[in-house]
């Protein structure tokens, strides 16, 4: 990567999105958290990863190998459409008041909650 901007990602926090590459292909799920600076996306339930976790009692945590989510190439996930409930593009609506919606592609239907 040349630059160290962030990339502009039309996937937010708590978007249903279906992952379209890699070993969880097929696997739908809820992003959990979005990293513009990498590029990267975390969704519920893919990327599992092993972490051998040290206890911590200050934070009422035991030890052991935890499984939890490790972050996905934003290119691997694409939204899915409220209307058909399969995985499309997203594009921008201006509004008439000069304010950008979220729309998907396939539908034309709205994104935003």
């Amino acid at each position: 990567m040349a630059g160290t901007g962030t990339k502009r990602a039309k996937i937010r926090k708590n978007d249903q999105v279906a992952i379209i590459a890699g070993r969880d292909k097929g696997r739908r799920g809820r992003v959990l958290e979005v990293s513009h600076k990498k590029g990267k996306v975390k969704v519920e339930g893919s990327g599992m990863i092993k972490r051998h976790q040290k206890a911590n009692p200050q934070a009422n945590r035991g030890g052991g190998i935890v499984d939890k989510e490790s972050f996905i190439d934003i290119s691997n996930v694409q939204l899915i459409d409220p209307q058909s409930g399969k995985p499309t593009r997203v594009k921008y609506q201006r509004d008439s008041d000069g304010s950008k919606t979220r729309v998907a592609a396939s539908s034309g239907h709205s994104l935003e909650k």
